[in-house]
């Protein structure tokens, strides 16, 4: 998987702040969700974008409202209900397995 690094690398930044990984690219009708994790209690929806460059963008442009809502959407399908504290992340991952940066947004779905 050509990304996978980035995904590697945001679930460890992750972990190393108090997450807890619940599932990894979990499928459902409306997409596939990067990073399920758990944190103090809440149920925390990650996506995860990388870019080498931005000669197609930067991760932050590939958060799409389409985008967001099918996570918001799968979330939903994976809980099974909406009485559960939920939140959605997303994890921007800039350059190489080599040299990066890590950018950790709180989203408002």
């Amino acid at each position: 998987m050509k990304g996978a690094w980035a995904e590697d690398r945001a679930r460890a930044y992750l972990e190393a702040k108090g997450y807890r990984c619940v599932a990894r690219n979990r499928r459902t009708p409306y997409g596939e969700v990067d990073l399920w994790m758990e944190a103090e209690g809440v149920m925390v929806f990650v996506e995860v974008k990388q870019r080498r460059n931005a000669r197609f963008g930067t991760p932050l442009e590939a958060l799409t409202p389409r985008k967001l809502e099918r996570l918001r959407q799968s979330a939903l399908y994976l809980l099974g209900r909406d009485d559960v504290p939920v939140r959605f992340e997303a994890v921007l991952v800039y350059g190489t397995p080599e040299a990066h940066r890590i950018e950790h947004l709180h989203l408002n779905l």
